[in-house]
């Protein structure tokens, strides 16, 4: 088993407390696939095939309105997974999962993964305890994009990405930033100069570079 591959499954926190054999057969299991940056693992309403174990790389994971809107609901870099929902619920993926840098994941298939389940019950607990912290994400985003003014949001934002090192794997874009907030990138745009302007941000080759923590983090929790 190759070095890389090992050392996903051993970090990764959907396998990292199973015994190591365990957790050694169900990488063997796994299929390797690689992707170059800006490609599609896979669209929304796609055929679920199975689970994907981020090996090297950031996705980001988003969904379209009928309008072609599109809202970025998390960012997740090696070693990490993605798709656990329709692995249980016979669903279609329910988002789109694109490659921010280039990436190599593995791929354990639908059937491949049930079978090890019902062998190794410990491992579902573990995919419960992943989709709590997925709705977890998912409140707060729709606390983002529903509360408070757009400066607020945005600093909530900037923060929230700082904290998880988000900014310093991959510049964040203003339309990336624009998808998480449902709104258009001028709008993120204008409000990222306010903050430029006052010294609370500042700009470093295209990255975002937090000046004065505090004072987004006072923007962030003002009163709505």
């Amino acid at each position: 088993m190759s070095v890389l591959r090992d050392d996903t499954f051993r970090c990764t926190p959907l396998f990292s407390t199973l015994p190591e054999p365990i957790r050694e057969q169900l990488a063997q299991l796994a299929i390797e696939k690689r992707f170059g940056a800006g490609e599609t693992i896979f669209y929304e309403g796609d055929p679920c095939d199975g689970l994907y174990v981020i090996g090297e790389g950031s996705v980001k994971i988003s969904k379209t309105s009928p309008s072609g809107r599109e809202i970025m609901l998390a960012m997740e870099s090696a070693p990490s997974s993605v798709a656990e929902v329709p692995l249980f619920d016979e669903g279609a993926y329910p988002a789109t999962v694109r490659t921010l840098t280039p990436v190599t994941a593995y791929l354990l298939r639908k059937e491949d993964f049930r079978r090890f389940c019902l062998q190794h019950p410990e491992v579902p607990l573990r995919v419960f305890a992943i989709l709590g912290r997925r709705l977890r994400q998912l409140v707060s985003l729709i606390e983002a994009i529903t509360f408070g003014s757009m400066r607020q949001r945005l600093a909530r934002i900037l923060l929230e990405s700082s904290e998880r090192g988000e900014m310093e794997e991959s510049p964040l874009t203003h339309e990336e930033l624009a998808m998480r907030l449902g709104t258009v990138r001028e709008v993120v745009s204008r409000n990222l100069a306010r903050f430029q302007a006052e010294g609370i941000v500042r700009m470093d080759r295209r990255r975002i570079v937090i000046a004065d923590p505090e004072a987004l983090r006072a923007e962030a929790e003002t009163e709505f």
